[in-house]
């Protein structure tokens, strides 16, 4: 399957490398749809411009900034469900470092309306992409307005994206081919970029609305590597 910037990733060979993910739970399912559980980054408290409101994490108005899970994860299995405006355009920071901006050092799965966001002219850049680096295998997004179910599985230096039950990307941070990937991505200068193996979730405010239900997280078993 071809990918943005020319490179390519056998699925067989891809398969293998991350036969090792299997989601083995070391903890139970955390709800993270929580106030109390997220944090603007820098901060102690959460921008009341993000809220929860009946089940639903939402930043209702522009301004309200990134935030920050108050934990932090090594390997897990993460599912959420996300929704945005037209044109809407957000990302989901795993392994984050408390430190802005958080893309600098953070891998991101890629939230966005993949028919009128401006970012959709660049393949790396559409929903459940590995942002900049990895444009996802298929178009499976659905309708705006419509829930997309979004699932990440980091098992080491190995991580999946998965949109709408499909395996969309995947990845391996020790392998030359992502290397090659990071140097030619907006990434290329930033020396601490995946580098941290634990670290919080993050959410991004990209100038509109977001919206995030049924989010939660489990730790994997350390042998899961």
């Amino acid at each position: 399957m071809q990918h943005a910037h020319g490179l390519r990733i056998v699925p067989v060979l891809l398969a293998a490398l991350l036969a090792g993910c299997a989601s083995t739970p070391a903890t139970p399912w955390q709800s993270l749809v929580d106030a109390s559980q997220w944090r603007s980054v820098g901060g102690a408290a959460l921008d009341p411009r993000w809220q929860v409101r009946d089940g639903e994490l939402a930043l209702t108005e522009a301004g309200g900034g990134d935030i920050l899970s108050v934990g932090t994860y090594g390997d897990f299995e993460l599912e959420l469900e996300w929704r945005l405006p037209v044109g809407g355009n957000s990302g989901l920071f795993y392994r984050a470092v408390d430190a802005s901006p958080i893309w600098a050092r953070a891998v991101e799965y890629q939230l966005l309306d993949d028919r009128e966001a401006e970012d959709r002219i660049v393949p790396s850049h559409r929903a459940g992409a590995v942002y900049d680096l990895i444009a996802p295998a298929r178009d499976v997004l659905r309708p705006i307005g419509e829930y997309n179910q979004a699932r990440i599985v980091a098992c080491g230096p190995r991580v999946e994206h998965w949109l709408n039950g499909v395996r969309v990307a995947a990845y391996d941070t020790e392998s030359e081919e992502w290397r090659r990937r990071v140097a030619i991505s907006k990434f290329a200068g930033q020396a601490e970029f995946a580098k941290a193996r634990h670290g919080h979730l993050g959410l991004q405010d990209h100038g509109n609305a977001v919206y995030l239900r049924k989010m939660r997280i489990r730790a994997l078993d350390p042998n899961c590597s």
